[in-house]
């Protein structure tokens, strides 16, 4: 890759540096959390042909993707993934609530994973915002497995592992996750909407668009012209989606209705005006019935 690629520049956080500058750097870092490169326009870049007689193919799996339904309109989706030994992503959910597949190329890296639902708070260590748009956690990697590692670990819904090269792991939509480099790895990755999470990405892009991200600058509407796209090409799939959105948003009101409910009844219950009450006597009572 030095060789064929090292005069083109690639993103690593916010900084484009030459290809060769970057392997340099992880060859000699000595960081706490050395920079990653994270490019998504690595395809053009690199001249590469994606599909089963290319450079590389999504798994067969992962295949189904209703964002491809936005042709040249869809929001970035697949990156280039290199950095060192110690290098990754602190807690995060993938953008507009896609799912996601990870190739590991070459390397190793560390995951641990929480699914997201009322059932889950979010992970240890890490504090969201009401409207889930801010997510604060420690400084660094390092920093939250030496203070919370163990205590995720007994954490509900927590799943870790470690994927070698060869293999590739699924990231459902909605999954908190944190991935660290165990030694100098490349990967690709790609976000996706598979039927099965349609729903969740409707109602992401359609409730949250301060935090959709990823489209063109043009694209004024991301919601109004996926909406658009699926009534024309996946008509069938769209109204099974909004029906389970209905039904999800029926079954929240019913557990609400539920909640009042029983709280009217206990204020009732122990309301004087209807004749009954129950309590205990004063504490210095003697007869106690």
């Amino acid at each position: 890759m030095r060789e064929n690629y090292g005069n083109i520049k690639f993103r690593a956080e916010a900084v484009d540096w030459p290809f060769k500058a970057y392997l340099d750097y992880m060859d000699n870092t000595s960081d706490e959390s050395p920079l990653y490169l994270f490019d998504h326009l690595f395809v053009e870049k690199m001249i590469l042909t994606v599909g089963t007689n290319g450079d590389y193919c999504v798994p067969e799996c992962f295949r189904q993707d209703l964002f491809a339904s936005l042709g040249e309109d869809r929001p970035d989706s697949r990156w280039l993934i290199i950095g060192p030994e110690r290098s990754g992503s602190t807690f995060h959910k993938d953008p507009n609530a896609t799912s996601a597949w990870n190739a590991v190329i070459r390397g190793s890296k560390f995951w641990i994973m929480f699914p997201t639902s009322r059932a889950y708070p979010p992970p240890p260590g890490v504090y969201v915002s009401e409207d889930q748009s801010e997510v604060t956690s420690p400084l660094s990697i390092a920093e939250w497995l030496l203070e919370f590692h163990a205590e995720a670990r007994a954490t509900p819904g927590c799943v870790e592992g470690i994927c070698h090269a060869g293999e590739v792991l699924h990231v459902p939509s909605g999954w908190w996750h944190l991935v660290v480099n165990l030694s100098p790895s490349i990967a690709i990755t790609q976000n996706f909407v598979p039927q099965a999470h349609l729903p969740e990405v409707l109602a992401f892009l359609e409730d949250k668009p301060d935090q959709v991200s990823g489209f063109k600058k043009e694209v004024a509407d991301p919601y109004g012209l996926f909406l658009q796209r699926m009534k024309e090409q996946h008509p069938e799939l769209l109204q099974e989606a909004f029906q389970q959105l209905e039904l999800a948003k029926e079954g929240r009101k019913r557990k609400w209705d539920e909640l009042v409910k029983g709280h009217d009844e206990h204020e009732a219950l122990n309301d004087d005006s209807n004749g009954f009450s129950f309590g205990f006597g004063d504490a210095d009572e003697d007869d106690v019935p």
